[in-house]
């Protein structure tokens, strides 16, 4: 018969060897988005352009980076995930890379009454890494007024080839991806002068 201290023993070496075999998983490594460089805001800006949180695909707004592995196959990586939300990155991201490129502007979160802002929206559709080495995203984004209608509705899709292979450089790629969408943006705001004197 086993004495109670020896079954005491016995436990406290299970339970050290679970921890061990626990404690020798690898945890994910995880990814944030490049940061642009920090813009000030304009003194006396010339209008105000508010910015949604994007819309993802369903299958996008997922801790893992998505990889698609042909024409109809998609994995989700265990191994590699997102450190924060990818909505929220790349909310942020546009945020930033519009500041910078419409100086004139006060770029900010679309929270609130803001009665002469424009809002944009993005809906994502792809944001992944794709079989052929190329960081894709694509989707539509609209302008809207502060009554709601409808300014521009356009779509996107960005592609940019990554530099060498692995989850890191797919990560900078899809950043450059996504800061196209921000470039495609602030051309047709220029262009269009949907805002006096922008």
């Amino acid at each position: 018969m086993i004495q109670p201290f020896t079954r005491l023993l016995i436990i406290a070496a299970a339970c050290m060897a679970l921890t061990a075999c626990a404690s020798s998983v690898t945890p994910p490594a995880r990814y944030m988005l490049p940061s642009p460089a920090a813009s000030s805001a304009p003194s006396q800006p010339t209008g105000t352009l508010a910015i949604r949180a994007p819309r993802l695909a369903h299958y996008l707004d997922v801790d893992g980076i998505v990889m698609q592995l042909d024409d109809i196959t998609l994995n989700q990586a265990r191994e590699h995930q997102w450190a924060e939300g990818i909505g929220r990155q790349l909310e942020r991201s546009l945020r930033a890379q519009l500041a910078l490129q419409l100086p004139q502007l006060q770029v900010v979160r679309s929270e609130g009454a803001l009665p002469d802002a424009l809002t944009l929206s993005v809906e994502v559709d792809q944001f992944q890494g794709r079989h052929d080495g190329m960081a894709v995203a694509s989707g539509q984004w609209q302008l809207r007024r502060a009554d709601n209608s409808l300014v521009t509705l356009q779509s996107f899709t960005t592609q940019t080839p990554l530099e060498e292979d692995g989850y890191p450089a797919l990560v900078r790629a899809l950043g450059e991806s996504w800061n196209l969408l921000s470039v495609e943006i602030a051309e047709q705001i220029r262009r269009n002068g949907y805002f006096t004197g922008g």
